[in-house]
């Protein structure tokens, strides 16, 4: 990444649009997990005030960084104890484990709606921030989708493991930050993640056109 890209991201006009994008991006994210959660019987995040929409109560200040800088990023955990769950556990888990990217893939459509609106109006600010938001929820979605512990995607796919296979890939989960981590430094994981990316937003973006006539 050039410097002066780099540094741009730091101005303060930067900073009253990429700030609030990320942040509703990675505190719905993390919402969206503990709702489900609540909704399957475990009342663990509602106790320790995670069911809140206050972005402090959620935030990772590294993978807020990282979100910034690579586009691909975190939040704090949602604390899920899968006791609690009612009925299976294990499809309690790939529940929750969805319910954060799921949430993001439905703000992007949202945003992408008003976009259309702001569109016809060539409101300034709000037009960038709701690109912004259509991007960041989309990027954060993908990305967690990944099959990586500790990442949403290894809990799905935990659920259609069997048992010893399952057991075997929750055992990598201490691993998997420093292995992410090296990922997004050296930017490898952008050859995986921005097709994946670019095909969910033309998705997202057909759906609106089809619906609005906006384009």
């Amino acid at each position: 990444m050039p410097l002066t890209n780099l540094l741009d991201r730091f101005t303060v006009s930067s900073l009253l649009i990429r700030l609030p994008a990320l942040l509703i991006a990675l505190t719905l994210h993390e919402l969206g997990h503990g709702l489900a959660a609540y909704k399957l019987g475990d009342p663990t995040a509602k106790q320790q005030g995670r069911l809140t929409l206050n972005p402090l109560k959620h935030l990772d200040p590294l993978g807020l960084l990282a979100l910034w800088l690579a586009g691909f990023g975190w939040a704090k955990p949602v604390p899920v104890n899968p006791a609690n769950f009612r009925g299976n556990r294990r499809r309690g888990l790939c529940l929750v484990g969805l319910a954060g990217p799921l949430t993001n893939f439905l703000l992007a459509f949202l945003a992408a709606l008003l976009l259309a609106l702001l569109l016809l109006l060539q409101s300034g600010y709000a037009l960038r921030l709701m690109q912004l938001i259509v991007l960041y929820n989309v990027m954060l979605g993908v990305f967690n989708l990944l099959p990586v512990p500790p990442l949403d995607g290894s809990r799905v796919l935990q659920y259609f493991l069997p048992a010893k296979a399952a057991f075997a890939l929750d055992r990598l989960e201490p691993y998997g930050p420093v292995v992410l981590l090296v990922l997004i430094a050296t930017r490898s994981l952008n050859r995986v993640l921005l097709p994946l990316v670019n095909t969910a937003l033309n998705m997202i973006i057909s759906i609106v056109v089809l619906m609005t006539g906006v384009s």
